[in-house]
């Protein structure tokens, strides 16, 4: 099925932004951290709310022999880290650069299954049917159109085994009041929407997300779709203020530990409120005929 004109724009901005962003990667860096994965690991998945979510409910124990297609592997360090714990790992990107570091990777590491790269769209691989034990994204969804993101799905039931699992770490947009409150703070190379409207337009014209829906709701009515069972995490009621205090290095990250270790005493209503993020895990995969 082909994708739509608009999703055909949007995909080939993504691969211009992407393949400009993935030459400077350091490989070198990445090979440090596989030398030293346990200790990075520990920190990882602890502090680091991305790494939190993609590692939550003992990720990591899982995946040895398993086989695991990561859509959207951009810098590639998270493939690296899943086949350095013994995980059958293809992964996929538009970007070609992310194909280059992998083969680099291939090249200096010694991993019990090397790294398989398919590039482009993974519907359009050969990748056999209920296949793959875990399918995951980590902040790769909300780069698509809405249809682009159902045809990605349906590939995923396609070649997920039954007892298989898809997860993804997202931004969560459940509130529009802490929406635009997020708007009106200047990030890194962000503009004010509020204070900077014509420097925020421009941001916004070069920006290679999509205006879509990235509310938990959507995403429970998307897994729902096509999956038996849907889960969703919220994080990142208290972590988000971390951006706004001075702390670095070791104090921004025993924050970040506390902040999200203090929102699992809150009702999942509140956490899914005042999230930042949230980890979607799908389950029990419906058949084609059924959606």
């Amino acid at each position: 099925m082909e994708v739509s004109k608009k999703s055909q724009i949007n995909i080939d901005r993504n691969k211009l932004h992407y393949d400009e962003q993935y030459k400077n990667v350091n490989v070198d860096s990445i090979l440090s951290i596989l030398n030293n994965l346990d200790e990075h690991l520990e920190a990882a998945i602890t502090s680091d709310i991305s790494w939190v979510g993609m590692y939550s409910n003992g990720f990591k124990d899982r995946i040895k022999g398993k086989t695991i297609l990561e859509l959207g592997c951009g810098d590639c360090i998270n493939v690296a880290i899943m086949a350095a714990l013994g995980a059958k790992v293809i992964a996929n990107d538009i970007s070609n650069q992310s194909g280059e570091i992998i083969k680099a990777l291939n090249e200096n590491y010694n991993f019990e299954h090397k790294i398989t790269f398919i590039n482009g769209d993974f519907t359009q691989s050969n990748l056999e049917k209920a296949s793959l034990d875990f399918v995951i994204g980590k902040a790769f969804l909300h780069h698509l159109t809405i249809p682009h993101e159902r045809k990605i799905i349906e590939g995923i039931v396609k070649v997920l085994r039954t007892d298989g699992e898809a997860r993804f770490f997202e931004p969560a947009i459940n509130s529009k009041i802490l929406d635009e409150l997020r708007w009106a703070m200047p990030m890194n190379n962000r503009p004010s929407k509020w204070f900077q409207p014509k420097a925020f337009k421009q941001w916004k014209d070069n920006d290679p997300h999509p205006i879509r829906n990235n509310s938990s709701k959507h995403f429970i009515e998307v897994g729902k779709a096509f999956f038996n069972t849907v889960e969703i995490i919220p994080l990142g009621v208290f972590e988000r203020f971390n951006r706004l205090l001075p702390l670095k290095g070791k104090r921004s990250g025993a924050f970040k530990r506390e902040a999200l270790n203090f929102e699992k005493i809150f009702h999942n209503s509140i956490r899914r409120f005042g999230a930042r993020s949230q980890v979607i895990i799908y389950r029990n995969p419906k058949t084609i005929i059924d959606v």
